[in-house]
């Protein structure tokens, strides 16, 4: 099966969560008078939002910024949380009910910016299916109560159709997901990149995308405690990162080898994948924010009363 060629990448998600050990890759800022002695660790994910800091490591734009960067790559998000909970991370990509979840549990932790990944919903090649609407009534495969579901409603809502429509079936562990959307076990599922590119050069009918409508869903957290201590250090993370984005933006084609050699994406998506459009740091609209906190509650996952400006620190972007 063409599936197995990508096990190799996704086999993380086949195993229980804390079976996983984040894999530090360091960058060593030349010695800078302004660089913080020790590195600002920063945690990420192997997706489309982390390119750009990967790129940032590999390019010297940290040490060009003076700022010692580390980046931990983290294989699933519950160890990511855990880390920034215990302080082993200064910061992390992650998502926007992660940020809830955390400001409800009264952990400090801030929005620092949005980031620019890409969730989709992919038809299976057996349903005949070609557009959102032909999801009402249907089964999408997805987890349940986190922020892949999220972006389905929300993607659906955009389209029209009542988060109610269709039947959703809880299968957390993507690459099982994957192979049944592809073997026509469910009717659609809800991807993130790369697996969502993965899933379309297998067959699978690409219906809808958070970027292409407008639906933000990743961020950056950073400690409260590191904004208020590092803050210069942050600010030129960002114009590192910023840097990058440029560059990605520029001349994406010239990334298409970065994404297996350095990403980690799989070798049959590097000439299909379609770059996303990095944006300028900036922080997410606070309206998005309140939708994620009705959404959450409409499902009784949060009960604190908690506003945008809770979550969120403009201090780290310029």
């Amino acid at each position: 099966m063409i599936f197995l060629k990508f096990s190799k990448l996704l086999a993380y998600c086949l195993l229980p969560p804390l079976l996983f050990s984040a894999v530090s890759l360091s960058v060593s800022a030349s010695p800078v008078k302004e660089a913080a002695s020790a590195p600002l660790r920063v945690g990420i994910m192997p997706d489309a939002d982390s390119i750009p800091f990967m790129v940032a490591r590999d390019e010297g734009l940290f040490e060009k910024e003076g700022v010692a960067v580390e980046l931990v790559v983290f294989s699933n998000p519950q160890e990511r949380d855990a880390a920034l909970q215990s302080g082993k991370i200064d910061g992390t990509i992650s998502d926007l009910l992660a940020a809830a979840f955390f400001a409800a549990g009264g952990f400090d932790a801030k929005i620092t910016s949005l980031t620019d990944g890409r969730y989709g919903i992919a038809a299976s090649p057996q349903s005949g299916i070609t557009d959102l609407a032909g999801l009402q009534g249907k089964k999408i495969g997805l987890s349940t109560n986190t922020i892949i579901q999220y972006t389905v409603d929300a993607q659906l809502e955009k389209a029209g159709i009542p988060s109610n429509a269709y039947d959703p079936v809880s299968i957390p562990r993507m690459p099982v997901r994957m192979e049944m959307l592809l073997n026509g076990q469910i009717d659609a599922a809800s991807l993130p990149e790369p697996l969502l590119t993965a899933a379309v050069a297998q067959g699978a009918v690409l219906l809808s995308t958070t970027d292409a409508i407008g639906v933000d869903a990743g961020i950056m957290l950073f400690l409260k405690k590191t904004l208020d201590e590092r803050l210069a250090d942050v600010r030129k993370f960002y114009r590192a990162y910023n840097a990058a984005a440029e560059k990605i933006n520029a001349h994406p084609d010239a990334y298409r080898a970065f994404l297996v050699e350095k990403a980690s994406f799989p070798a049959a998506v590097q000439d299909a994948y379609r770059f996303v459009r990095y944006r300028k740091p900036a922080l997410p609209d606070a309206g998005q924010i309140e939708q994620v906190f009705a959404w959450l509650k409409e499902r009784n996952l949060l009960s604190a009363a908690l506003a945008a400006s809770d979550l969120i620190d403009a201090r780290g972007i310029d």
